[in-house]
């Protein structure tokens, strides 16, 4: 179960000339320097010499000017022109801005971005808060529900971990309220409830230690690791479980298509997207 050496190999951040573009830059060249990649810049939109100029001369400023980047220049819609490229340039991971709602401490993804989010066909990191010089990431939460490429979510989160130097990594099991099979209605079905809570804890997290076991221990052996169950809607719990404990990362994995399906019910992932609690690193296989 083990990824190739490097996950992500070539990194797709699509810039646009606002006041944050600096901030911006930097960021995306760091993480694609930890991570070992190279980093495709996308404008859409026209390409002119003051806006040539203006990229290349911050290019000069970052902190890791010997980086292999490539800056990409293309017309049309937003949307579309960084669905086709993320394909065509076989990308690994894509970086979309996320933007702070008004004065509130919540955070909403502009509509692009939450479309690329689901349609996109690579990983996806959601930045909400870049920084001009390095803030380290200390704590990662990675999604430990129970679905087929929640290994791999968790793979990945012990990866950046290890990349990013980070001392902790919580790995959350959300439990649907409905696997108790129990209505709490006196002290017996009280104390029933709560011995049913405690095998599925139990159930989980053996689930869980089974994942671990199977990666290789270098990923692993400098990572303080918390396993944490949460009774709860999946999706809505994980992010707020991250926002409480001041979470650095969140680790998903990508929701599975449905169809029809997808329209009319809310997706886990969209109640994160809905009020991201920090950065958010949505892992598509």
């Amino acid at each position: 179960m083990y990824t190739k050496v490097k996950p992500f190999k070539t990194i797709l951040f699509g810039f646009a000339f606002s006041p944050s573009l600096k901030v911006n830059v930097l960021e995306a060249t760091r993480i694609a320097y930890f991570f070992g990649a190279k980093l495709i810049l996308l404008h859409v939109g026209e390409k002119t010499i003051e806006k040539s100029n203006g990229i290349e001369t911050l290019l000069t400023e970052t902190e890791h000017p010997e980086l292999s980047v490539e800056i990409q220049w293309k017309n049309g819609n937003p949307f579309q022109v960084i669905l086709e490229t993320c394909k065509t340039s076989n990308i690994d991971l894509l970086i979309l801005g996320a933007v702070q709602h008004e004065n509130l401490f919540r955070f909403y993804v502009g509509s692009i971005a939450r479309k690329l989010t689901r349609k996109v066909c690579c990983s996806v990191l959601l930045l909400i808060k870049p920084s001009a010089v390095r803030i380290p990431c200390k704590h990662i939460v990675v999604n430990g529900v129970d679905a087929p490429d929640t290994p791999l979510a968790i793979e990945m989160a012990f990866y950046v971990a290890k990349i990013l130097g980070s001392q902790q990594l919580t790995i959350v099991e959300e439990i649907l309220q409905k696997e108790l099979h129990v209505t709490v209605e006196d002290d017996r079905s009280l104390k029933k409830a709560n011995i049913m809570k405690e095998r599925l804890k139990h159930r989980e997290e053996s689930r869980v230690r089974k994942i671990i076991s199977e990666l290789p221990e270098v990923m692993t052996k400098d990572v303080v690791i918390k396993m944490q169950s949460i009774f709860g809607k999946h999706g809505y719990s994980i992010g707020h479980y991250a926002e409480v404990v001041r979470a650095d990362l969140l680790v998903m994995n990508a929701p599975i298509k449905t169809g029809l399906l997808d329209r009319i019910f809310t997706h886990d992932i969209e109640y994160i997207l809905s009020d991201l609690p920090t950065d958010l690193l949505i892992v598509r296989n």
